[in-house]
């Protein structure tokens, strides 16, 4: 089977935007209950974190695709959020630009209804989600409504998130 996001990724010739809006995903991911149990990246040892999916950010970037993922996340945040949070050092590493954006100063944005990919601005990879976090679908939309819709929800809430390496998870 294809991963979608991988297939965008590589078309990808000038951008990759992800928003992500729901605070918690996947709970069966056997690096986040790692994580429960203790386990931390090495921010000293690229090998301890280094996953295929950063080297598929390395390439892409590589290519002078600008990768940004914006993240909306509730407060207090949840142990996933506090994850997320943790591993995400080694995604800007690679490349990838990651800000955050606290619930509450989204509440005025106009937002699609879960999360997406948006790629060069033409076409939207949104991803629907079981209540408790499970990728159940993926639709590609490359209707002009809604990529601008996504592409306007994106840029609103990139403006006001706050980057990665000042955000601390409350």
């Amino acid at each position: 089977m294809t991963n979608p996001v991988l297939e965008g990724l590589a078309r990808a010739r000038r951008s990759a935007v992800h928003l992500e809006m729901r605070d918690a995903y996947q709970p069966r991911d056997p690096e986040f209950i790692a994580w429960q149990r203790g386990k931390r990246l090495d921010p000293d040892d690229r090998s301890s974190w280094w996953r295929p999916f950063l080297d598929v950010v390395v390439e892409t970037t590589g290519r002078g695709v600008e990768m940004r993922r914006a993240r909306i996340v509730s407060e207090p945040v949840t142990d996933y959020i506090k994850y997320e949070y943790d591993v995400t050092f080694p995604n800007v590493a690679a490349g990838e630009r990651v800000r955050w954006l606290p619930r509450r100063k989204a509440a005025d944005i106009p937002l699609p209804g879960t999360d997406l990919w948006m790629f060069d601005g033409s076409s939207v990879l949104f991803t629907y989600f079981s209540g408790i976090g499970e990728v159940v679908d993926r639709e590609w939309r490359t209707e002009p409504a809604v990529v601008a819709l996504a592409g306007t929800a994106f840029e609103a809430v990139w403006e006001r998130a706050t980057p990665h390496e000042a955000f601390k998870p409350v």
